[in-house]
C-alpha cells in the first residue's frame, strides 16, 4: 500500500463510520437508555415512581390531565431552544388536557429522574398516559403535531 493512500482511506473510513453512527444513533441511544434504567438503584426507581404516581398518575391524584409531556432539556442545547415554541403550542392547546413538565438536567434535582426515565441525550420527549405510564419517548426536535400525534386520539 501506498503511504500517500493511507490518509484518503482512514478519511473514507472515518466518513463510513460516521455515517453507520449516524443512521444508527436512535439504536444506541436507546440501548443506553436501557442500561441506564437497569443500572439505577432500588433507591432512585423507589423515589421516581413515587414522584411519577404523586404528579402524573391523574387517575390516582385526581388532577385533570389525560397525558402528560416530559421533555429532559439542557439549557445550552439549540435543539431544545428550537423546541421551546414546539412546546409553548402543546402548552397552549386548550383542547387537550396536556400537562407539560420540563426538567433541565443541568439541575441537580432531576439527576435521579434522568436515571429512572434513562435519559442519555437531550432534548428527550417522552409522553405518560393518565396513569403516569410511558406510551412514547423520541430524542431530539419533533414538532407539536408529530408529538400531538400521540396524545390525540
Amino acid at each position: 500500500m501506498n503511504r500517500q493512500n493511507l490518509p484518503v482511506i482512514l478519511s473514507a473510513l472515518l466518513v463510513v463510520l460516521l455515517l453507520i453512527a449516524y443512521f444508527l444513533k436512535d439504536n444506541l441511544n436507546e440501548l443506553i437508555s436501557e442500561k441506564m434504567q437497569e443500572s439505577a438503584g432500588t433507591e432512585i426507581v423507589l423515589t421516581g415512581q413515587q414522584w411519577v404516581d404523586s404528579l402524573f398518575n391523574y387517575a390516582h391524584n385526581g388532577k385533570d390531565f389525560e397525558y402528560t409531556l416530559m421533555q429532559f432539556k439542557s439549557t445550552g442545547c439549540n435543539v431544545c431552544k428550537q423546541m421551546e415554541p414546539e412546546i409553548e403550542q402543546i402548552k397552549n392547546d386548550a383542547s387537550h388536557k396536556v400537562n407539560v413538565a420540563v426538567l433541565n438536567v443541568m439541575n441537580p434535582n432531576s439527576q435521579n429522574m434522568m436515571r429512572y426515565f434513562g435519559i442519555s441525550a437531550v432534548p428527550t420527549h417522552l409522553i405518560l398516559d393518565n396513569n403516569g405510564k410511558e406510551i412514547f419517548r423520541k430524542y431530539g426536535f419533533i414538532s407539536a403535531e408529530e408529538l400531538g400525534m400521540h396524545y390525540k386520539k
